[in-house]
């Protein structure tokens, strides 16, 4: 029982470990990619659990006990919050934040910018669909935003969420 708070290593090492392989990780993401975690695929939900149980050691290091384990958890929750409160200063969120790319304008894709996204054709055609459109040469512009959604610009200016909002609301009688 003694050995469930016992520290095998310094409390200080614990929250230094745990906060760089945090920074490791949000740098990585920001890199590799604008993906909402509602579009995770298969393999990337197997990428991001083999991840956590990779670093895992990397954290703990030696220490097994439930005295670490609540360190490594309150330092975690610690750097997420003031992240987050330091992605309100523009500078820091320009740096957190990754700038919505143009994946097609003017109904003519920009197969540069999908290839470095990892977005093909087909994904911005469920787009499309999803945003009331069938045809590339119906929108003006189709952006990766930010935080990983697309959205998608028609030519007419009565296209997209309006189309959809009236097809809602029709009452067959």
């Amino acid at each position: 029982m003694s050995q469930v708070f016992h520290l095998a290593v310094p409390w200080w090492e614990l929250v230094f470990r745990s906060i760089g392989i945090y920074f490791l990780l949000l740098f990585g993401l920001r890199v590799f990619g604008k993906r909402e975690v509602g579009q995770f695929t298969l393999f990337d939900l197997v990428f991001v659990l083999l991840v956590a149980n990779a670093v895992q050691p990397a954290m703990t290091g030696p220490d097994a006990s439930l005295l670490g384990g609540a360190i490594i958890v309150l330092s975690l929750l610690t750097a997420n919050f003031l992240v987050g409160r330091l992605d309100d200063i523009p500078a820091v969120h320009r740096i957190l934040t990754p700038e919505p790319t143009v994946l097609v304008e003017d109904g003519k894709p920009n197969s540069k910018a999908m290839e470095v996204e990892g977005i093909n054709e087909d994904e911005i055609l469920m787009a499309l669909r999803e945003h009331g459109f069938a045809e590339l040469d119906e929108v003006r512009l189709v952006m990766l935003e930010s935080d990983g959604s697309i959205s998608v610009v028609g030519k007419a200016p009565s296209s997209g969420m309006q189309r959809r909002r009236k097809s809602r609301f029709i009452k067959h009688t």
